[in-house]
């Protein structure tokens, strides 16, 4: 994807494989620190995958864990998003938007219905109707949870973002109690939609995410951490 122009204000768009949680992590950080610093930097839109871990918001209960934390299958890391438990692993489209709401919208919660709304736009394109429940965040599929959200907003600069189940390996979910959610399952796009394809939703989520904060993105080259331009 090249360029897609929706307004003036330019958004730098890194469209990547699958990185290194702690990697991509610590990179959101360095970005953020940057915005905060000197506000007149492009909005980021990261679009990415990650090899299979588990992320535990700020305030998250351990009790929310399947297995003794010194015994996990996968990496786990303690971040400084909102919520509870969750998983990640390739299949899962996860994005990063690092956004000045200076420009948008001082409004956590607003910004919050906003992510929800990109992905209920997405998954309309497929024919399903995407859900929000009222008092949780995230969006359901005939009451399965198929994306996720969580923030972390600094002097209005957002870090984190959401996480789409498209094709992933769901196994990893079965170890913890997602979200801090006990009784919703979690699922994905592909148990309603077979075949489908992961790059197309890509794209798909890049072009309404653009509409909907009214952004041009730009496309931006990530060759990896130690020389990305911020």
């Amino acid at each position: 994807m090249g360029v897609i122009k929706i307004a003036s204000r330019r958004c730098l768009f890194y469209d990547l494989g699958i990185v290194p949680y702690g990697e991509a992590w610590e990179w959101q950080r360095s970005l953020v620190a940057a915005r905060r610093t000197d506000s007149s930097l492009d909005d980021v839109l990261i679009l990415l995958e990650h090899p299979p871990v588990y992320t535990l918001g700020q305030g998250s209960s351990l009790e929310f864990l399947k297995f003794d934390l010194n015994q996990s299958p996968y990496q786990i890391h303690r971040i400084e998003r909102g919520g509870e438990v969750t998983y990640h692993c390739p299949g899962q489209l996860v994005g990063y938007p690092l956004l000045n709401l200076r420009h948008y919208k001082q409004d956590l919660h607003w910004y919050l219905r906003q992510l929800e709304e990109v992905l209920i736009q997405v998954l309309a394109g497929y024919g399903l109707a995407g859900e929000r429940i009222p008092g949780l965040t995230g969006v359901w599929v005939e009451g399965c949870k198929v994306a996720a959200i969580g923030i972390k907003v600094s002097r209005w600069i957002t870090m984190h973002g959401f996480a789409l189940n498209v094709c992933p390996d769901l196994e990893g979910f079965q170890q913890i109690v997602p979200c801090g959610i006990a009784d919703k399952p979690v699922g994905s796009l592909a148990q309603f939609v077979p075949n489908i394809c992961l790059e197309t939703v890509r794209q798909q989520v890049a072009a309404r995410f653009a509409g909907l904060f009214q952004v041009e993105l730009v496309a931006a080259e990530w060759n990896n951490f130690s020389n990305i331009r911020i």
